[in-house]
């Protein structure tokens, strides 16, 4: 395990002494993303845009594709571009543009978009406060629901070679009884991990999250990375390669970036399931990931993934630091009982309205025996199709997407439940974890500039385990307790379905200072029970500098 920090350390040391130009990483939630994906549908075959797979995106890469526009754009697109702008200010073209007018006490908000900011040609360095307070109430239930996150990021460039950021959060939060059943099951908070109850309340919970990363360019085409955070490989709501639903990690990336190729190489240090009681050192595991983006066309790309978690604890296997050796080849060469995976993704922009995309993901799937029989439990698989269109029915930012996700039982799991597809008691890609079929509508609408209306439907139906037989759903559990070979049909088990609904209203006061109205109605029911699992919140909020955190499972 310290061999491992040791080298990679060392390695991104080593590349500082080479490094050119840099730049920073946007937010995997940042409030810009949506209007990046509106662009990248209407300008169709930009070659930087189209690339935008593998996520967090590169802030300067972003800022050469869209500072200077020249297309049309509607009241609210313009709104949104100077906001990005604003948000990216150290790459913009004209920075001066977004100086404010009245700074507070002459220091703070000299740049409508950071609280404080110094820049020259050699340094920049942005500080932004992070505030998300929010109150509720759960019809039915007796206590309050509140949120209440305080913290502060920092970024920054030193000359043309480093890069870094680092954010700092605390928070103290009551969520809805069903969010509270999915931290007591999983003892972790989706998104965060590691919490405790807040003042002997086993209702309330008190954590504290931070991510921190270096950034540095080692050549003309090569980026690094280094640092604690999350990464995310898709162009959907979901991803069934690698999410950034779960808990930040330890990792370091290497991007390199040519003609119409992108490939990336991502090694990861990961903690397998446990069970804390008290301060103790938890077990190590490891993961490797390579993908690879090809444009054949300025409107298509089509990309190529594959995974693989070590089975080994507290010991990272060197084999797998090659950049782009097979992992399958590996496992055979070394006779490791490791699990790998592989993966085909693709989007293709339409008539610059739409854009249609898709992922799938294999698990020792066999061809031969999923045509002889499909219901085998060996036929672990999933896949993902979508569509995002854009000013439907003609009305300026009106946007759908529609999203459906098929995960076969006993994917992402093995037989050494170490080397299963999780972090921190999380699954790596979607929360459902296996054995699942999904279907995801969100409807977005910004009717003037400052609102934001945002609504999304979730539906889906799972099999659970009946009387400690596996049926596949729980992806930490050894597959081999499953309850027979084959005979494994969707949803399988204990069916339960799930439809979860969500409305937000969101208005943009000042810039990144939201005020939040927020509906949620939930209902999930087992076929196990008479019994219909409701639940209906009601929140309002005051939010600066922070995404939404949501129950969406």
């Amino acid at each position: 395990m310290q061999i491992l920090r040791s080298v990679l350390l060392l390695f991104c040391v080593l590349a500082l002494f080479s490094a050119r130009s840099q730049s920073l990483l946007m937010d995997p939630q940042s409030k810009d993303l949506h209007f990046i994906d509106r662009m990248e549908i209407k300008l169709q075959r930009d070659s930087i845009l189209n690339m935008s797979t593998v996520r967090p995106l590169n802030r300067k890469s972003i800022m050469l594709a869209l500072d200077t526009l020249t297309m049309s754009l509607s009241v609210q697109d313009q709104y949104n571009w100077n906001s990005l702008r604003m948000n990216n200010v150290e790459w913009a073209s004209h920075p001066d543009a977004w100086t404010s007018k009245r700074p507070l006490w002459n220091t703070f908000y000299q740049n409508r978009g950071n609280f404080w900011e110094r820049r020259n040609k050699d340094f920049f360095l942005a500080i932004n406060p992070i505030l998300n307070l929010q109150i509720g109430k759960e019809i039915g239930y007796d206590k309050t629901i509140y949120r209440n996150t305080r913290g502060i990021s920092i970024r920054g460039q030193l000359g043309d070679r480093l890069g870094f950021f680092t954010s700092l959060q605390e928070n103290q939060e009551r969520d809805p009884l069903f969010y509270q059943q999915r931290v007591n099951a999983s003892r972790a908070v989706p998104g965060v991990g590691y919490y405790k109850i807040f003042k002997d309340d086993s209702s309330a919970y008190d954590f504290f999250d931070a991510r921190a990363y270096l950034t540095f360019r080692a050549a003309k085409f090569v980026d690094i990375q280094f640092g604690y955070d999350k990464n995310f490989i898709g162009n959907g709501y979901r991803s069934l390669f690698l999410s950034d639903w779960g808990n930040s990690y330890l990792f370091a990336k290497i991007n390199v970036r040519f003609w119409k190729l992108n490939y990336q190489n991502t090694y990861m240090e990961l903690l397998p399931q446990f069970y804390k009681t008290k301060d103790t050192l938890l077990s190590r595991k490891y993961a490797a990931m390579h993908h690879l983006s090809i444009q054949p066309r300025p409107w298509l790309n089509v990309g190529l993934f594959e995974g693989v978690v070590f089975g080994r604890r507290d010991r990272f296997d060197f084999q797998y630091l090659n950049p782009i050796i097979f992992y399958r080849h590996i496992e055979g060469t070394i006779g490791s009982p490791d699990n790998a995976f592989a993966g085909l993704d693709l989007k293709a922009n339409v008539r610059k309205r739409a854009q249609i995309y898709g992922q799938v993901m294999l698990d020792e799937f066999i061809i031969q025996r999923a045509l002889k029989d499909p219901s085998n439990w060996t036929n672990k698989f999933g896949f993902q199709l979508g569509v995002k269109y854009i000013d439907l029915f003609g009305v300026s930012n009106l946007d759908v997407q529609v999203e459906a996700n098929r995960v076969r039982p006993f994917t992402y799991s093995h037989f050494d439940t170490v080397s299963n597809y999780t972090h921190y008691n999380q699954p790596l890609a979607h929360p459902l974890g296996a054995n699942f079929q999904e279907l995801i509508g969100i409807v977005r609408y910004q009717p003037i500039p400052r609102l934001t209306l945002y609504g999304r439907v979730q539906w889906y139906e799972q099999g659970l385990d009946s009387a400690g037989r596996n049926f596949g759903a729980n992806i930490f559990e050894d597959y081999r307790t499953r309850a027979r070979e084959d005979g494994f049909r969707m949803a399988g088990g204990i069916r339960t379905t799930c439809a979860n609904a969500i409305l937000n209203l969101s208005y943009e006061w000042k810039q990144n200072l939201f005020i939040d109205l927020g509906l949620q109605h939930r209902q999930f029911r087992s076929e196990n029970s008479a019994d219909i699992q409701r639940a209906s919140v009601i929140t309002l909020g005051l939010r600066l500098n922070a995404a939404r955190r949501e129950g969406d499972f």
